[in-house]
């Protein structure tokens, strides 16, 4: 008689535990002495922004600490203090929950395994918009991609035209995706020519159903301009696309899409969610190229508190139904499968493909790569580190660097060798829908 309706990959709690932690709550807030004339003063539980003594988060203070500390060396040894780090901690996401089962013939010499070149191609980056991103860190994550030979993503919004040819130093700042979201800003026919691939999304994973916006206080000229707006007015993106209430406006689209750019290649972005396994499957229907399966833990700073705490799913379980599900159809073979929401780690990336991902994509790591400290306040345009923000004044203080990104993948694919020549594989492919090589985590005192 509760929740009817909802489904539910791996259960759930009951009135049992509802009870207990109502009760903490009440105890916390009416069972404590509190001398006469004074208030008590509920303390942060950190829901929303890091507290000590507030709930476990994934990315602490000591691990973003660590982390820099590793994109600026770039040295193995920093890079497994972080990894460290990451594992000591309590679990707070399903793969945390994972441990890996080695083959039946036994580990390998790493020098067997895929080379790291080879893995960094499989890695994209999240679509962070010119505009929610400053002109800097936006061209530092393309730089950084096409130096690997991977791909970053340019978001809603557009791109700057002068990016799409190579700098006089052989550099090029081109994102190699181009998305297409609901609201189209930024969207024009020489905006998808210059695309190698073309990315429809239709959710996002922090906040699935809830469209965009970029306060007008980030839209200076250059956002303006490339948007086709006027600076200072805060722009929403809908919900829905207006122009897709079926799969069959969604193939119309792809078709569309394909006929402006034969040789770009087809995303679409879905939520992990209950039931995105037939959703896939009809996007594999409607002649889509990938699709990328974005989890609840995708970081964004146009979300509400309360769909970023409480929406969406995590990206295995999305994953793990859309893999099984493009089996069941023979769709598989079709496309290429994406994931993405919390990714951070060469472990993760091994877990992600075990579940049926063959490419990766990086959001919110990848801006802390650049330098982000994750004050959780890129809404404001007031970032300190002039990552998340379109002011002169604090875009100044940017020190990101390509570099800085391309030690952190070079460090992700490294690890992720290291953890197939323990498990006896050689190549990523081998690892790819094979769920064999996982089992549940013993973990003590914990559910």
């Amino acid at each position: 008689f509760a929740f009817t309706g909802v489904s539910s990959k791996i259960g759930g709690i009951g009135f049992e535990q509802i009870a207990q932690e109502s009760l903490i709550r009440h105890m916390a807030a009416f069972l404590s002495e509190v001398p006469a004339g004074e208030t008590l003063n509920l303390g942060d539980p950190g829901y929303n922004r890091y507290r000590k003594a507030g709930e476990r988060h994934a990315l602490t203070t000591e691990v973003i600490k660590n982390f820099h500390t590793f994109v600026k060396s770039g040295k193995a040894e920093d890079y497994d203090d972080y990894v460290k780090l990451t594992l000591e901690t309590s679990p707070v996401a399903i793969k945390d929950l994972f441990e890996f089962v080695p083959a039946s013939s036994g580990a390998i010499p790493i020098d067997e395994v895929e080379s790291v070149e080879s893995i960094r191609k499989r890695f994209t980056t999240a679509a962070m918009s010119l505009g929610a991103l400053s002109p800097e860190a936006h061209e530092t994550l393309a730089i950084a991609m096409n130096r690997i030979g991977g791909k970053s993503d340019s978001g809603e919004g557009g791109e700057d035209p002068v990016r799409f040819k190579p700098y006089p130093n052989g550099d090029s700042a081109r994102s190699y995706i181009k998305q297409i979201a609901s609201g189209r800003f930024g969207v024009s026919a020489n905006y998808l020519v210059n695309a190698g691939e073309l990315e429809i999304k239709m959710a996002q994973g922090a906040k699935p159903g809830e469209g965009g916006q970029l306060p007008g206080h980030k839209v200076n000229a250059l956002i303006a301009r490339l948007r086709n707006t006027q600076p200072g007015v805060q722009l929403i993106s809908p919900p829905p696309h207006h122009d897709i209430y079926s799969i069959e406006d969604l193939a119309q689209l792809i078709h569309d899409l394909k006929e402006v750019n034969p040789r770009a290649r087809i995303t679409v972005k879905l939520v992990a969610e209950s039931g995105v396994g037939t959703v896939a499957a009809g996007v594999a229907k409607a002649s889509a190229d990938n699709i990328l399966i974005s989890g609840h833990e995708g970081g964004t700073g146009a979300s509400p508190l309360s769909s970023t705490k409480h929406a969406g799913s995590s990206w295995e379980l999305g994953l793990a139904e859309a893999q099984q599900t493009l089996l069941l159809n023979n769709l598989r073979n079709r496309v290429i499968v994406r994931t993405d929401g919390g990714l951070r780690t060469g472990r993760d990336v091994v877990i992600a493909a075990i579940l049926g991902a063959e490419q990766f994509n990086f959001g919110t790591i990848a801006m802390i790569a650049m330098g982000c400290v994750y004050v959780r306040k890129c809404h404001l345009n007031n970032c300190p580190v002039g990552i998340a923000t379109t002011d002169p004044k604090f875009r100044a203080k940017f020190k990101g660097t390509p570099e800085m990104v391309i030690n952190f993948f070079t460090g992700v694919a490294q690890e992720a060798r290291q953890v197939m020549a323990d498990l006896g594989v050689k190549t990523m492919d081998e690892l790819i829908g094979h769920p064999q090589y996982l089992k549940q985590r013993d973990i003590p005192n914990h559910p």
